[in-house]
This record gives structure tokens, C-alpha cells and sequence, in this order.
């Protein structure tokens, strides 16, 4: 008895880490990509600004 909760004990303690992993991935792929959101229209703003200033 003893054995096999410690062995439903470790598989829900890897199936934990394993999600608490996955939302720590995706977590950072979001910050990823608004980052990048952020830089790019960043950017064409900027060639926006100048491609403005230069045609008058």
C-alpha cells in the first residue's frame, strides 16, 4: 500500500513539473513575441517618420 502511493505521489509530482514547465516555456515565448511586436512597430514607425520627412 505504502509503495504504490509513493508511486502515484511521484507520477503526480512529474506530471506538475511537467506542466509548471510547459507554462514557464509558453510564458516566455509570449514575452518573446510581444517584444517583437513592440521592436517592429517601433521600427516602422520610425521608417514611417523618415521616408515622411525626406519626400517633402
Amino acid at each position: 500500500m505504502g509503495r504504490l502511493l509513493l508511486r502515484v505521489a511521484a507520477g503526480v509530482a512529474a506530471v506538475i513539473a511537467l506542466f509548471w514547465l510547459l507554462s514557464v516555456i509558453i510564458g516566455l515565448l509570449v514575452w518573446v513575441v510581444m517584444i517583437a511586436l513592440v521592436v517592429g512597430v517601433v521600427f516602422l514607425g520610425v521608417r514611417m517618420l523618415d521616408s515622411e520627412s525626406s519626400g517633402r
